[in-house]
């Protein structure tokens, strides 16, 4: 799989879970419409197992086989390009066959054995920086994935820092900072995420979603990650901090008006 090519943007993007067959299958070949004709490369993001839910009564995905059977269903049959989030190094192998890129949990960033497994699969990684970590942390994370023999591209996620109880801030110091180890994705959903905020799940201030995306853009990155959803009121993971599917396009397109005024 081709990252970064010259000019084009890397949207990563989908729904924080897999939900179901159907509802996967209809936002992916929503994203597909809406990207068919920009200069960007889209990626669809759903999480096969959603493991580290505030709750141990939230809704986790269908099931791993059923899951990964149908992210592969989206790649084979619409032609996108598949991410998913792994949470332990016995995954990688499994989640391999069925992704073109490999996501690393920003709780997990410092998970040596979980890099290492996914850089040597050979595949892109993906990894979100931890919202406890110093950006310039960030270049040891990569540098344990490029020391597998055989390792793929890495690149790095901002989504935020933990600013006290329940609410995250962004710093966009943190995007030139970790471009100096690896292209930089911007994930503008989960940066205005409050962990825990409704107390059995997190919260979120999507309305922010738009305002951080477009300084992130002004600031310099090589891709986008954004959460999607038709409906985020009915998301079974994420919902307040997810942009409505209808508004994508309205985004996309004030992102690539700053991208080219900021050549």
């Amino acid at each position: 799989m081709k990252l970064f090519a010259k000019g084009r943007l890397l949207l990563i993007s989908g729904p924080c879970v897999v939900e179901d067959r159907d509802v996967t299958l209809r936002i992916a070949e929503r994203l597909k419409v809406i990207t068919a004709d920009r200069p960007l490369d889209l990626v669809f993001k759903a999480s096969f197992d959603k493991a580290n839910r505030t709750s141990g009564g939230s809704f986790r995905g269908p099931g791993e086989a059923e899951a990964l059977a149908i992210l592969a269903e989206v790649r084979r049959e619409l032609g996108i390009p598949v991410n998913t989030d792994v949470h332990e190094s016995s995954q990688v192998p499994r989640v391999a066959e069925v992704t073109d890129l490999i996501q690393i949990p920003a709780f997990l960033c410092r998970q040596t054995d979980l890099l290492r497994a996914a850089g040597a699969t050979g595949k892109p990684v993906f990894i979100k920086k931890g919202q406890f970590m110093a950006p310039e942390d960030m270049r040891h994370a990569v540098e344990k994935v490029e020391g597998v023999s055989g390792h793929g591209p890495v690149m790095l996620g901002e989504r935020g820092t933990t600013f006290g109880y329940q609410n995250l801030v962004v710093d966009f110091r943190s995007l030139p900072i970790m471009r100096q180890y690896a292209p930089v994705v911007f994930d503008g959903t989960h940066s205005v995420q409050r962990p825990g905020g409704l107390g059995g799940k997190s919260g979120g201030d999507a309305e922010m979603i738009p305002v951080l995306v477009r300084g992130a853009a002004a600031v310099g990155i090589d891709g986008l990650f954004l959460e999607t959803h038709e409906d985020p009121s009915r998301a079974l993971s994420d919902g307040p901090n997810t942009i409505r599917l209808e508004d994508l396009p309205a985004l996309l397109d004030q992102v690539e008006r700053i991208r080219s005024a900021a050549g």
